[in-house]
């Protein structure tokens, strides 16, 4: 009989409730720093009149002008009650210059599910149609899958910066602490409209076809840009896992994106896909032939196959379909 690697762990559950509100703070911060790209990221809690305003960033999102302003909202409270959410959301909006587009509230204990149905409806009735809320043992598991190097400084009583500045770059400095960790923060170069919009729904494809260069570049040298090329900061490269196995799917990756880039080329050249009729040269808007949309699609599926043969637990909602 094979005999497993390495024995069995049992992995303690992390009691929040043994740290104050600006210590659990900060791990959220940290958090959400090291897992997505944002074009600014800000913490008032620390500031001791919050106003209900945890966490403020804006996020880069490919097709978002102005990029999405996300609100999370920390709660490391015992018992989360309606009254607190209710209240929180409403300091929130009635601080914040811009109106969210997302509200997360992250708390460090169980949430009921009717209250979550009920934060949903609240902020849907202020306008705001993302709202999400995680429980304690959620962001654990968020936390374990895509950060495991923060929690377990966190856990081990390192002190986290005072600052958002000197927290950000804690969180982009601290070194993965294994495969799983490195992967997830590759994962983040495919978490974009690129890969999940439907091809024929894509809004701009001269930003696909930027999309698709930036992620090869990531996948090579580590460095993350935003649209505008400015460099976000620098994540693992393939050449970084020491799983041979998730290193070659890494490879196979990156030929199947080289792939998908020349295929969108060729069909530019062909005609199948071509600029608007307009007389605006910086027009975003292409129109495609149904078989430059399969043709697109069903390489781009390839890509994401690959991607996850290296990162099992990758998932994207995506539409595979197309008219």
């Amino acid at each position: 009989m094979k005999q497993s690697s390495s024995p069995a762990r049992y992995v303690q559950p992390i009691h929040f409730e043994d740290f104050d509100g600006a210590q659990f703070e900060r791990l959220v911060f940290a958090y959400h720093a090291r897992t997505d790209r944002w074009r600014s990221l800000e913490w008032f809690g620390q500031r001791g009149k919050d106003k209900g305003r945890d966490i403020v960033g804006i996020r880069e999102v490919d097709g978002w002008k102005d990029g999405q302003c996300v609100c999370v909202l920390c709660a490391n409270w015992r018992k989360l009650t309606r009254a607190k959410v209710k209240s929180d959301i409403t300091k929130a909006l009635s601080s914040l210059a811009r109106k969210p587009d997302q509200i997360r509230i992250v708390c460090g204990h169980d949430i009921a599910a009717g209250l979550r149905d009920d934060a949903k409806k609240f902020a849907q009735s202020k306008g705001i149609y993302q709202c999400e809320s995680w429980s304690g043992k959620e962001f654990e598991e968020f936390i374990r899958a895509r950060a495991e190097s923060l929690l377990l400084r966190f856990v081990h009583g390192d002190a986290f910066p005072d600052t958002a500045a000197d927290l950000l770059m804690f969180a982009w400095g601290a070194v993965p602490a294994n495969d799983d960790e490195r992967l997830a923060l590759i994962a983040l170069a495919f978490d974009r409209p690129a890969f999940t919009t439907r091809i024929d729904q894509e809004s701009s494809l001269p930003a696909f076809k930027k999309a698709i260069t930036d992620t090869i570049q990531v996948l090579k040298t580590g460095v993350w840009e935003t649209r505008d090329g400015h460099v976000i900061r620098r994540l693992p490269t393939k050449s970084d896992i020491a799983n041979g196995t998730a290193r070659d799917a890494l490879g196979e990756t990156e030929k199947r994106l080289i792939e998908l880039r020349t295929r969108f080329d060729e069909l530019v050249r062909k005609g199948a896909i071509r600029h608007c009729a307009c007389t605006d040269s910086d027009c975003p808007v292409h129109m495609m032939d149904h078989e430059a949309i399969h043709q697109l699609t069903e390489v781009r599926e390839l890509v994401l196959e690959s991607f996850q043969k290296a990162y099992p637990s990758f998932s994207l909602n995506r539409n595979k379909g197309f008219a």
